[in-house]
């Protein structure tokens, strides 16, 4: 509910852009960043920066080309996302922050009931990823059905 306090909290009025982290937000964010590696040189980059720079174009939805220069390099934010799309990080970055919303509103962090529908139960009764798998692969052709085939002639 929109209350005064809730306004004030969630009120991004300060912030350079409305896609940049608050202090608290960060401060969840912070400790799932995983450290530099080891070896080679110091990391320089701000990482709070680029979690920026990465809420900033998922946000908007603009260009890579079309991250502000105040922002790190879009190289530097996009090679980022994709290391840590690799290594799990956005995964245990979203893990936590699912349990985290769960906790707020004062339920149990991970759910405890699943609803599965009466077409989902009757698949898989009858092997429903085999159908799907081979639904999903495409068809073989004989060389004989091509109209190529006819006008190449092998030798």
């Amino acid at each position: 509910m929109w209350t005064e306090e809730n306004r004030q909290r969630y009120n991004r009025d300060k912030l350079r852009y409305p896609s940049d982290l608050t202090d608290d937000e960060w401060s969840l964010l912070e400790p799932l960043i995983p450290p530099a590696k080891r070896g080679g040189r110091k990391r320089t980059v701000d990482m709070r920066e680029v979690v920026n720079g990465a809420m900033y174009v998922l946000s908007t939805g603009c260009q890579w080309r079309a991250v502000p220069k105040d922002l790190p390099p879009k190289s530097t934010v996009h090679g980022y996302l994709k290391r840590w799309e690799y290594d799990g990080t956005l995964h245990r970055i979203h893990h936590t922050l699912y349990q985290k919303c769960r906790e707020q509103v004062e339920r149990e962090p991970s759910p405890t009931a699943c609803i599965i529908d009466s077409q989902s139960v009757k698949s898989a009764e009858k092997g429903g990823a085999a159908l799907i798998r081979r639904a999903m692969m495409r068809g073989r052709r004989s060389v004989a059905s091509s109209a190529i085939s006819w006008s190449i002639r092998r030798g």
